[in-house]
């Protein structure tokens, strides 16, 4: 879909739909392929590129994120340019995809790389978790075996039978570093048994175990797991109410509303003392490269969205078994 709206600035978007391998499984349910939608914005020659995954968790759909994409012509035409656009625009999806395309336009017209002009250091590779589906114990472990290879795997869990999976998993990978998200589906009659299987397991980092609002048992039990908040937290007017519940915080940009949230959000919750995780929807390496400037901050990187697709961009990033190394300008920034 194109809209022409002077000679100086042209905004098109889309929506795209990408394969998975096979398909990818959490609490609320499985998917076989990834539909995000992409924002281009060309300026005297120049075109930046963003891209964002509306979730349904959140109210989003892909049309309704189309529309609330193109409903910005104006703007744009008017000079909109990123440090102005959370005054307009509230976070979600939407947001991250103009953000990112404003980010890469300003770096192609300048000359420059993006972190340049934003004046943080150039990222450096990182190692990022690779995801294993939720399913019975025999089908994680089945999965797991073939990723036992790899340093750091993210485990989805889903309420209860998740200690016979979480065991399952460990005793094919006896040496990977193991974090778990359970996406809000463990309660408070299932909490501390789970909490206490993922300690048996040697687990590092348990991942959103209890519903958003209604979260607040956390503050109360025992543990010796840090616990990170996903669907909890989404932009910096969101940390102050956490820091009894939880001790990391998972920064995905289509929850930020783009790179611009994301990079101040990550130094406001250093600040503030948590832990930094930066995550992502299942996407192509367009959502993952902004992404990599919150990775230079987190201890825990999950950016594997691309290694669970049939097929990536054909100019997407470079992924050495688990090390993801930062994006060409060719594909962003």
């Amino acid at each position: 879909m194109k809209t022409s709206l002077n000679d100086a600035t042209t905004l098109r978007c889309r929506i795209e739909r990408w394969p998975i391998a096979g398909s990818f499984t959490i609490s609320r349910g499985a998917k076989t392929e990834a539909v995000v939608v992409v924002a281009e914005i060309s300026r005297s020659g120049r075109t930046g590129h963003g891209e964002c995954v509306p979730y349904a968790r959140y109210g989003e759909t892909p049309e309704g994120v189309l529309a609330c994409l193109l409903a910005m012509q104006e703007p744009l035409a008017a000079g909109l340019d990123r440090r102005s656009l959370a005054s307009i625009m509230p976070a979600g999806a939407a947001r991250n995809a103009l953000d990112c395309a404003l980010c890469d336009l300003e770096a192609k017209c300048s000359g420059q790389r993006i972190w340049t002009l934003l004046d943080r250091p150039a990222p450096v590779p990182r190692s990022t978790a690779y995801t294993i589906s939720l399913g019975s114990p025999e089908v994680m472990a089945a999965a797991t075996a073939k990723a036992a290879h790899r340093p750091l795997l993210k485990i989805k869990l889903g309420g209860d039978g998740d200690a016979e999976r979480i065991a399952a998993v460990r005793k094919q990978a006896p040496e990977s570093e193991l974090i778990v998200d359970a996406n809000e589906a463990w309660t408070l009659d299932n909490l501390e048994g789970n909490l206490a299987a993922c300690e048996a397991a040697g687990v590092t980092l348990v991942e959103q175990p209890l519903p958003a609002g209604n979260d607040e048992a956390l503050a109360q039990i025992r543990r010796v797991i840090s616990i990170c908040a996903d669907e909890s937290v989404h932009d910096r007017s969101s940390l102050g109410g956490l820091r009894e519940r939880y001790d990391a915080i998972n920064i995905k940009l289509d929850k930020t509303g783009g790179l611009t949230e994301a990079l101040a959000m990550a130094d406001a919750a250093q600040a503030l003392g948590f832990e930094i995780m930066v995550g992502c929807m299942v996407a192509t390496s367009l959502s993952m490269a902004p992404a990599m400037l919150i990775a230079q901050q987190a201890r825990f990187v999950d950016l594997d969205g691309p290694l669970l697709l049939a097929k990536d961009r054909s100019d997407g990033l470079r992924y050495d078994g688990s090390t993801v190394y930062p994006p060409d300008a060719a594909l962003w920034g």
